[in-house]
């Protein structure tokens, strides 16, 4: 062993470097079309305690497994082996590779003949109240090792602990981190009755947290990009009017208080967090007519970015990651299309899109290039997921799918995730509406939420530092 090295890491969790990785080199060159991917053994987590007293090492370690087999099956850079095929019996070698001092170590020479790009040993222990994971990844073809970590938090914090071992992974192999650690905010009715409230969850819809208990109608969640407020729109009750009315709500995650920032009468929606900033563009409609507005944290108007025209919908502002573009909805065209504009009041707004009956929610991808909206196909009577350059250039569709009767299924409410390599939707191709997952090339779909809830409009905060 070179070297330790105590690093303080998010939620409390400590990491030792094993052993440095013998040159940064990136491995997978991400970028290149019809990337060839890697085959990926990861044999079962291996269990370094008395299994007679520690009676939970088995559900800690296929959660540790399960977690990270998961992250980097997503990723669609791996094909992972199957443990049937391997030549050795892997609970019984150590993680390093044989040699003088490791007698009882791996040998390359089982993995070459399986075509092994990356192999991964891993093994866990449980002390008292927290999990040490040691990790491993070798280059089966140059028999080296690309890096080794140790990770060390409370049990509570399994899959947090398997997230960041998945972002290492990617980080190393790459050079670009994946999203495994962020998390997202949905409106949903999981809370029973017919009511929809905030919920907050891992982007594999774990660890689910609900944010609002109004027992109303909360929707249009947005997260900012430290991931420590979000702003939803709830359909709050007026003693005044005697009606119920389509508030802006801020809510602190540390604290978990509530306020509202926006009450005008009417719409006050489809809030988006500014970049580096407190400030948050949404829809107010004061004035009868919905518009798009810029408010400072405190509910003070800054500027209306739009004024109609002719009393015409300017809704679903979505801000470029720059902070310098609008996307937003609108119907001036006499049906719903996706407009730019700068974030400067008054300035000219653009149509970009021309394509389709009916398109609304932009979202921009972290890298400010390409934008994904909702698409209404009139001839087959659906939305699917569309994708295009941030001009409307090169527009693609990303989604299509049936239902169990025949129907076309609707796709819609996408959203990129925080490395930009995904886009999150939701579709009612089961009768519920779900969350799903595909890559921006329209491959790898898959579903993240297996239950008969619905959910709306999901929003991805950053990834965790």
């Amino acid at each position: 062993m070179r070297f330790l090295v105590f690093c303080t890491l998010s939620l409390a969790t400590t990491l030792l470097l094993l052993q440095n990785s013998y040159a940064e080199k990136v491995y997978i060159q991400v970028g290149k079309a019809n990337i060839k991917k890697s085959t990926l053994a990861l044999p079962p987590l291996q269990f370094f305690g008395n299994t007679a007293v520690q009676k939970n090492f088995r559900r800690v370690g296929h959660e540790l497994f399960t977690t990270i087999h998961n992250d980097l099956d997503v990723s669609s850079y791996f094909q992972f082996i199957d443990k049937n095929s391997f030549l050795e019996k892997t609970e019984k070698v150590g993680l390093k590779p044989r040699s003088a001092d490791e007698k009882n170590g791996f040998t390359f020479e089982n993995w070459k003949p399986l075509g092994t790009d990356f192999l991964i040993k891993a093994g866990f222990r449980l002390i008292g109240s927290e999990i040490e994971l040691t990790a491993y990844v070798y280059h089966v073809p140059t028999q080296k090792l690309v890096f080794g970590k140790q990770y060390r938090n409370k049990t509570e914090f399994i899959r947090k602990i398997a997230h960041r071992f998945s972002n290492d992974v990617l980080e190393k192999l790459t050079g670009q981190r994946g999203m495994f650690e962020s998390r997202i905010v949905v409106s949903s009715d999981r809370a029973g009755g017919r009511h929809k409230e905030i919920f907050l969850m891992d982007w594999d819809a774990k660890n689910v947290e609900q944010i609002t208990r109004h027992k109303s109608i909360s929707i249009s969640p947005a997260i900012s990009d430290d991931g420590k407020k979000i702003a939803y729109t709830s359909f709050a009750w007026h003693k005044k009017w005697k009606s119920r009315n389509a508030d802006l709500f801020l809510y602190d995650v540390q604290t978990k208080r509530t306020r509202i920032l926006s009450a005008y009468k009417g719409i006050n929606s489809g809030a988006a967090f500014m970049p580096n900033s407190t400030d948050l563009l949404l829809t107010i409609s004061k004035k009868g007519t919905p518009d798009i507005f810029r408010v400072t944290e405190t509910g003070r108007q800054v500027a209306q970015l739009t004024r109609g025209p002719r009393r015409v919908m300017n809704v679903e502002p979505a801000i470029s990651p720059d902070g310098g573009t609008v996307a937003f909805s609108s119907d001036r065209s006499g049906k719903p299309m996706i407009y730019v504009m700068s974030n400067k009041a008054g300035a000219s707004a653009k149509r970009i899109v021309f394509a389709g009956w009916y398109n609304s929610t932009p979202t921009w991808s972290p890298d400010g290039k390409r934008i994904a909206f909702a698409g209404f196909d009139k001839d087959l009577k659906h939305f699917d997921i569309f994708l295009m350059d941030k001009d409307g250039h090169n527009l693609i569709r990303l989604t299509t799918a049936k239902k169990v009767n025949g129907k076309y299924s609707n796709n819609e409410d996408p959203v990129f995730s925080p490395d930009g390599r995904h886009v999150m939707f939701i579709s009612d191709r089961t009768g519920s509406k779900q969350v799903y997952l595909v890559n921006v090339d329209g491959s790898n779909e898959r579903r993240v939420t297996f239950d008969r809830h619905n959910y709306y409009k999901p929003k991805w905060s950053k990834n965790l530092p």
